[in-house]
């Protein structure tokens, strides 16, 4: 019954060789490229920010870096449990980005950016876990419209994100403080000089 519903949902969502160049070219960059805002924001957060909200947005980081490092665990194992073939591997559907033939559940991509989404929604702000959702969203969209994962393949990074996250905030309670004062010493350590000249928060 699922992988009916997955190739069912597959043929709808999947492009063709009669589909807009143009929607090809955005489905291309939101499948390769857009992944790239989950280390960039990370980046950002530690190193900028009002001053009373770096501790905050430092926390977070750390957060969101142990649920990924779940999720991307967890993804690997469910990946040799269950492996399923990409569509492109049993010639089913059009596929319109080059991709190695290796396991398609649960995806990478989906299960980094869905990770990275709901880390937003439960620890920062809902209107920027709304925004990241609808990132995600499109890059998973994107994936199985270029033909590259099955819809289910998506839906379990969603799955596996959200384990992470649970998994992150046991993780944060038991050794959380301790391993943001260790990372700060390491940071102003490493970075001291741009923090005296002023270009980062300390």
């Amino acid at each position: 019954m699922l992988e009916q519903l997955n190739y069912t949902l597959f043929y709808l969502i999947n492009a063709t060789p009669a589909s807009p160049e143009w929607m090809i070219d955005i489905a291309t960059f939101l499948a390769k490229d857009l992944i790239s805002i989950v280390p960039v924001l990370a980046v950002i957060l530690w190193l900028w920010g009002p001053r009373e909200q770096v501790t905050a947005q430092r926390h977070l980081v750390i957060k969101v870096a142990m649920a990924l490092g779940v999720s991307v665990l967890f993804s690997y194992i469910l990946g040799h449990m269950f492996p399923h073939d990409r569509p492109f591997v049993n010639h089913v559907g059009y596929n319109f980005l080059h991709h190695a033939p290796d396991d398609s559940f649960p995806s990478d991509h989906g299960t980094v950016i869905f990770t990275f989404a709901l880390a937003f929604v439960f620890w920062h702000r809902l209107w920027s876990g709304a925004v990241l959702m609808v990132v995600a969203a499109a890059i998973a969209w994107s994936r199985v419209y270029l033909g590259v994962h099955w819809p289910l393949d998506m839906v379990g990074g969603f799955l596996v994100g959200l384990i992470g996250c649970v998994s992150a905030a046991i993780l944060w309670s038991l050794f959380g403080q301790a391993i943001y004062r260790g990372l700060s010493h390491l940071y102003r350590t490493v970075f001291a000089i741009p923090i005296r000249k002023g270009w980062i928060r300390d």
